[in-house]
């Protein structure tokens, strides 16, 4: 049985930018996968190609076996989306909104009220079916763009940041439902939280700067990185003692430090292997008071 996800050399270019360099990677059937990354790595480019909302310069996507390139209606019949910024109509009221993105997704007239009941049951909107969608919170909001995705009885479901505003109490909703519609249908779920991948997901494609560096479940890959540090930075100050700092951060021996511009706030990411037994946590923290 094929993949329910297959991506080969997947690559988008733009005239300044590479957003995607050939990734490859498969979302199994019935698996809820993770998609981390940080902010601008590409994630959101993959999921919109995916969903055949963007063409990809090289490289194909296939959907069940279906290619999304030649077949993009087809596979969207297939996917329920739920981008990280849910575009709804704000003057409707909830069950008039869900009732007619049913007919759009072609469900047949006479299931429509029964399907309706049941996404409002499963993403708890039966007390608010009758409210407008404009005067509801965002994680009621984000609930009923959730609800979209369900409402044509999806196979596959693309989650693109599916907690982010969302409060403590509605994010633990949010991933305990993303947890139980796992059980019926395969999700890739993007994110740039790692708590959240190793929560809810059986494997994680790592992918940064447009390319993917790591596929594999989230224990192993924690695994991979015992005997590494991961320290985070953020500095901000005078440009030159920014980049004094810098230069004795990459001065320390076994040290990588990735240095995210521009220089007026600085993100570093440092990684140092402690093959030495040696503890580097002052030699890393001294130089960030610039």
């Amino acid at each position: 049985m094929s993949a329910a996800i297959e991506v080969t050399n997947l690559t988008k270019r733009y005239p300044t930018l590479t957003a995607l360099d050939g990734i490859s990677f498969q979302v199994q059937r019935g698996e809820i996968m993770g998609f981390l990354g940080p902010n601008g790595a590409g994630k959101t480019t993959t999921l919109r190609i995916l969903t055949g909302l963007l063409e990809p310069t090289e490289g194909t996507v296939r959907v069940e076996g279906i290619d999304v390139s030649t077949h993009p209606v087809d596979v969207r019949r297939r996917i329920g989306y739920l981008p990280e910024n849910v575009s709804l109509y704000p003057e409707l009221r909830v069950e008039e909104y869900l009732l007619y993105r049913a007919a759009i997704k072609g469900v047949p007239r006479g299931q429509r009220r029964a399907r309706l009941d049941e996404v409002l049951q499963r993403c708890a909107l039966g007390d608010v079916r009758r409210r407008i969608i404009g005067r509801l919170s965002k994680g009621y909001r984000q609930r009923v763009g959730l609800s979209d995705c369900l409402i044509g009885h999806p196979s596959i479901l693309i989650l693109d940041e599916p907690t982010v505003g969302l409060d403590p109490h509605q994010i633990r909703q949010a991933r305990d439902l993303i947890k139980e519609l796992g059980r019926q249908a395969t999700i890739l779920l993007s994110t740039h939280i790692l708590p959240e991948v190793e929560m809810i997901c059986h494997r994680v494609a790592i992918i940064d700067k447009g390319k993917i560096i790591a596929v594999d479940s989230p224990d192993n890959l924690r695994k991979a990185m015992t005997g590494t540090q991961v320290v985070h930075v953020s500095l901000r100050g005078e440009s030159t003692a920014i980049e004094q700092a810098v230069t004795q951060l990459r001065a320390i021996p076994g040290l990588t430090a990735d240095v995210r511009v521009p220089l007026e706030e600085v993100f570093i990411r440092l990684t140092t292997q402690e093959t030495d037994g040696k503890d580097r946590s002052d030699a890393v923290t001294e130089p960030t008071h610039a």
